[in-house]
């Protein structure tokens, strides 16, 4: 039964059938939303062919591509991983099995950390939030009896990222796989770990160093892999709005172009294999927006401001997912509701590749039902609807292209702020986008709190009793399975012939060459992701988070 909480009556028409202007509402960036759009609410020198252009072209405005969606689809992924290589790998094949065209790995905390399993600070955190490696050994399971060659696979790793790259590479060429057929992305956005997330290890300087070395190696080994996903995803689950997202977003972006640059790179060398991660709300309208105002902005950035003459240069590309923060354990099943909106807002704004939430990813980990459904729901918008048989159906749309114009504006005051503080990571390091992210936060819980915001289930709509749910659970025998496997690497392997490798990698990160094909020596030596990990730890030092501003 439902509360009886409900929203206020339609207003009464007057006499003339006319009714009372409606309360203002805002957006999530704050920004006021009209209750009606039209010509007048464009600026006076608004002009189409600068604004908007033709999709696949400058500004990019309407989409990266010509054809859009229309040739066909984006890439369908899910994102997965818990337990063991071994438990993470049949669900890979049950995704690609039900349609999946590219694989989203989740790696659990230690690895995301650099720790081994047996560590003592991985202790009880081993296969819960992702799937545990610590050796090449663990990489061979992950993807066993999977086309490395046929399936994009993208890895949600940064402070660890060039070590994970080098073993699905390593991998990949045990089974005869040329490097140049592989495709896919590393997030290895760390600047964002400072900001929102916390999975960092070393300094900003030595982690920019990492990045520039890894954006060398895979121009000359990988081509065809996207060196970074620079993520604007965690910070809006923290709470930025819109706005923040992408203005933070694009600032990083700037660090790590200016960090290659200054390595003697052309900005030509590495940015097309440049790639972003946003968040899909159940705001569609705004979302659709933010993807559009992204576009232009960075297409501005790159063509005015780094001279970039590839066209590929110019494009951001991007991946989505569905806002895991919006998810409710009240009513779970209303999250399948707003997956498919946001699913809807991700499509409608053009992105390249997104994954759909599970509804019961508030509760637990996602069961293999819950998952095939989200996969199930791009499937329905990509064949049921007729949104993929036209490019950019908002175009011109009078609303959208206000909110576009006021999200870029918006954007581009953050980003000028950031600027003047002397950039993204003196920015950090003062705790500028860290405190305006909670900042917005505590604005939208306040909102939400009184029930200006309404989130069904939650502050309206609710229930006295919730039906019972079964989750997912990983095994607690999990850790001791893989500290196990971790023992056998350890006894197997030539120890003299680890050791000279890990001396040879901290030899690199003293110096100034690139640490990565040391790295990748090291791994197919078999030593550990927290025994490298550790040796840069030792050279570099680690992080210590302190705020100043």
């Amino acid at each position: 039964m439902t509360d009886p909480v409900s929203p206020d009556s339609p207003a009464t028409p007057d006499p003339d059938g006319t009714r009372p202007a409606p309360p203002p509402r805002l957006t999530q960036s704050g920004l006021p939303i009209a209750p009606l759009y039209g010509p007048a609410g464009l600026a006076d020198d608004w002009n189409p062919a600068d604004r908007l252009g033709d999709p696949g072209a400058y500004p990019y405005t309407r989409g990266i591509h010509r054809t859009m969606y229309t040739g066909r689809p984006w890439t369908m992924r899910q994102y997965a991983g818990f337990g063991t290589a071994a438990e993470s790998n049949a669900r890979y094949r049950q995704l690609i099995a039900n349609g999946t065209t590219g694989l989203s790995v989740a790696f659990d905390l230690p690895t995301q950390m650099g720790y081994d399993s047996d560590a003592p600070l991985a202790a009880g955190e081993v296969g819960k939030v992702g799937v545990a490696v610590d050796s090449l050994d663990d990489m061979r399971t992950l993807f066993d009896d999977i086309p490395l060659d046929r399936v994009s696979t993208s890895m949600t790793i940064n402070a660890p990222a060039a070590l994970l790259l080098l073993m699905y590479q390593l991998v990949a060429e045990e089974r005869g796989i040329a490097s140049h057929k592989l495709t896919g992305t590393i997030q290895n956005d760390v600047l964002k770990e400072y900001i929102a997330r916390g999975t960092y290890i070393f300094p900003p300087h030595h982690s920019l160093r990492l990045t520039a070395d890894i954006f060398q190696y895979c121009r000359s080994e990988l081509p065809r892999w996207n060196t970074i996903s620079v993520s604007g995803y965690h910070m809006a689950e923290a709470g930025a709005s819109p706005a923040q997202e992408i203005a933070f977003t694009l600032s990083n972006a700037l660090a790590y172009v200016r960090t290659a640059l200054a390595t003697g790179m052309d900005i030509d060398d590495f940015a097309p294999r440049l790639s972003f991660f946003f968040v899909a709300r159940s705001t569609l309208l705004e979302e659709v927006a933010k993807f559009r105002a992204a576009r232009r902005i960075w297409a501005q950035l790159m063509r005015d401001d780094f001279q970039a003459r590839n066209p590929k240069s110019l494009m951001l590309r991007f991946h989505t997912q569905t806002a895991g923060v919006q998810l409710t354990a009240q009513q779970p099943e209303l999250n399948m509701v707003r997956v498919t909106v946001q699913a809807l807002a991700a499509v409608l704004g053009g992105t390249q590749s997104l994954h759909t939430n599970s509804f019961d990813e508030a509760l637990a980990l996602p069961t293999e039902k819950s998952a095939r459904l989200a996969l199930r729901t791009q499937q329905v918008l990509a064949h049921e609807t007729d949104i993929t048989a036209t490019t950019d159906p908002f175009a011109g749309s009078y609303a959208i292209e206000r909110m576009t114009d006021d999200i870029e504006a918006a954007a581009r005051t953050l980003m000028t702020t950031i600027h003047s503080l002397g950039g993204a990571v003196r920015a950090i390091e003062c705790g500028y986008q860290k405190n305006e992210i909670e900042r917005c936060a505590y604005r939208i819980t306040q909102e939400t709190e009184s029930g200006e915001r309404v989130v069904v289930g939650v502050n309206r709509y609710r229930q006295a009793t919730e039906a019972p749910y079964a989750p997912l659970r990983v095994d607690p025998a999990t850790e001791h399975r893989q500290t196990a496997r971790l023992r056998d690497v350890r006894r197997f392997r030539d120890q003299h012939e680890v050791t000279g490798a890990l001396a040879r990698l901290a030899k690199a990160a003293a110096g100034t060459t690139n640490v990565l094909p040391p790295m990748k020596e090291a791994l197919r030596a078999h030593a550990t992701v927290g025994e490298i990990c550790d040796t840069l730890r030792t050279v570099w030092g680690t992080h210590e988070a302190r705020a100043e501003f």
